[in-house]
C-alpha cells in the first residue's frame, strides 16, 4: 500500500491491518504530490463539473451523477493533451491503427 503522507494513514487500526493482511506499507516523500496530479485534476474536474452542481440527497443519485459524469468524461469531454478527443477517442484510434498496421 503506497500512501503520501497524511495523517489518515498512520493510525494504529490501520497499520495493524495492512501488516495482519501480510501487506508491505510504503509512503512517498516530502514533494511527491506531483506524481498524483493527473488523478487531483480528475477529482477536481468531477467535484466542479458534477458533484458541486447537484444537491446529492443520498448514494443512489451520488452514484448516477458521478457515473454520468465519468461516462462524459471518457466518451464526449474533449481533453487539450489528447488533440481535443475524449480519452475513448484516443484510445480506440490507436488501437484501430495498430491493427491495421
Amino acid at each position: 500500500m503506497n500512501t503520501d503522507q497524511g495523517s489518515q494513514f498512520t493510525g494504529a487500526a490501520w497499520i495493524t491491518t495492512l501488516t495482519e493482511a501480510d501487506i508491505k506499507i510504503s509512503m512517498d516523500g516530502r514533494g511527491r504530490y506531483l506524481d498524483n496530479i493527473f488523478i487531483e485534476r480528475l477529482w477536481r474536474s468531477l467535484k466542479q463539473e458534477a458533484v458541486y452542481l447537484h444537491e446529492l440527497q443520498d448514494g443512489f443519485q451520488a452514484k448516477r451523477v458521478i457515473k454520468d459524469w465519468i461516462t462524459f468524461y471518457n466518451t464526449e469531454r474533449p481533453h487539450t493533451a489528447l488533440d481535443k478527443r475524449s480519452p475513448d477517442g484516443a484510445f480506440f484510434d490507436t488501437e484501430r491503427t495498430q491493427k491495421a498496421a
